[in-house]
């Protein structure tokens, strides 16, 4: 029964049939044609029986897939396979893997050749769009022989599961910013930087470049040579992140929710927060404030942010931004810089929230992240040739000048925001965080 189940007839076989039942169609009309109709049924049948014997009497080949630990939300996680022809003849191989149901793919199929005796390694890549586990089913492979008249299929790696975090891929790439205070290299804007903090940490020699007005004339005197104080950055500041899980999080952009977009910028930020020497916290909301992460700067912080940021679930339910204000209140008693990472389409959604908004600025430094909708740019850079899509385009200008407007309201109030677009959401973030730590005004 094993030897049947892993047996399959190629199309090549089934064309050579079709073709000897034409044969037989045109021996009605020519008898001759008969005999030689069932000799080449004995060939076919001969060479059938070859191709089974050179597919079954050796070991076959061995493969493998190998899969990240860990798959990273948002990015592309290479998938990589290994195949050892063990046969002394080339083969022709079709790999049909089994993708999570997540990914929706229902077409996959790589087919290659791999000489006698031969190693190769394949790869394909996998974009996931949600958190959680992922489950690989049976590593088909169908192996042909030169014949080409039958498969034979090899399963691997049954039921492999691998759970999709937090972009640790981001992470890494802007692992280096947290020792810049700017984003050049990014083409992001510029951070002027326009006073030093209070933190004082040596007296240094002049060099080409140094602040003149951090010039200190008494050591100057004494050593008789410029001298310099120099300053670095406060650290030990407190930063939250602060997700909103709501309803309004999740419009979906480039296959990934609202949500997604900030648990993954929550924690590449909160890795360059830990890397700036300030302690770094999250927690989420909707109905009710969880998900939470303290404030601190243990080697053991990351870690738990990416375990918290991993088990984030929500139901969508309407944000209740009093209770957020509450919980703020009363169980972040030192100043702190909190991130809010929001999303406000109109003025009338902010101005139900802004009295919560501006009461948690009078103890904190509040940044609300908020985002700009790409598919309104697409509507209003599109040439308009009807009334229908001039109608559309103006009402798009609408609701981007409203964005900004939002954006204004809440600087009336000594609030920060960055608008951003979704996937600028991380460098945005970042941006503005190294602006406000190199302005001190935390």
């Amino acid at each position: 029964m094993k030897f049947i189940k892993s047996l399959y007839l190629n199309n090549f076989f089934f064309y050579i049939l079709l073709g000897i039942i034409g044969m037989f169609v045109c021996a009605f009309i020519f008898p001759n044609l008969y005999n030689g109709v069932w000799f080449i049924i004995l060939v076919l049948s001969t060479f059938l029986g070859l191709d089974i014997v050179l597919l079954y009497l050796s070991k076959g080949i061995e493969a493998s897939r190998k899969t990240p630990e860990k798959l990273s939300n948002g990015d592309l996680n290479p998938i990589q396979i290994t195949i050892k022809n063990g046969y002394t003849f080339p083969i022709s191989i079709k790999i049909i893997d089994e993708i999570p149901f997540q990914f929706q793919v229902r077409d996959f199929k790589i087919v290659k050749t791999i000489p006698a005796s031969a190693q190769k390694e394949l790869g394909y890549d996998l974009r996931p769009t949600e958190r959680g586990e992922y489950y690989f089913g049976n590593l088909n492979v169908y192996v042909s022989s030169p014949l080409k008249l039958i498969s034979r299929r090899f399963t691997f790696d049954k039921d492999q599961m691998v759970p999709t975090y937090p972009s640790y891929i981001q992470l890494k790439k802007y692992d280096l910013l947290a020792f810049s205070n700017n984003l050049y290299q990014y083409g992001i804007k510029k951070i002027r930087r326009i006073g030093h903090t209070m933190e004082f940490e040596q007296i240094k020699e002049y060099v080409q470049g140094d602040d003149l007005r951090t010039i200190n004339w008494k050591a100057t005197a004494k050593k008789n040579s410029l001298m310099v104080n120099q300053f670095q950055d406060e650290k030990s500041q407190s930063v939250y992140m602060a997700i909103d899980k709501g309803r309004v999080m999740q419009m979906p952009f480039d296959g990934l929710s609202l949500l997604d977009y900030a648990i993954n910028s929550t924690l590449v930020l909160s890795n360059v927060i830990l890397k700036k020497q300030d302690k770094a916290g999250i927690f989420a909301f909707s109905k009710k404030v969880e998900n939470r992460v303290f404030a601190e700067r243990r080697s053991s912080q990351m870690q738990k942010i990416l375990e918290t940021l991993y088990n984030i679930k929500t139901d969508f339910f309407e944000s209740d931004y009093s209770r957020l204000y509450v919980d703020i209140k009363k169980n972040i008693n030192q100043r702190s810089l909190i991130i809010l990472y929001t999303n406000f389409e109109t003025m009338d959604g902010l101005n139900r929230q802004l009295p919560y908004l501006k009461g948690i600025a009078k103890s904190h430094l509040l940044v609300v992240v908020f985002f700009s909708n790409t598919e309104l740019n697409a509507i209003i850079n599109k040439k308009t040739d009807t009334i229908q899509e001039i109608y559309d385009k103006v009402i798009a200008e609408k609701f981007m000048f409203e964005k900004r407007l939002i954006a204004n309201e809440l600087k009336k109030y000594g609030i920060h925001s960055v608008l951003t677009q979704p996937e600028n959401l991380t460098l945005d973030a970042i941006n503005k965080y190294l602006e406000i730590k190199a302005r001190g005004i935390l």
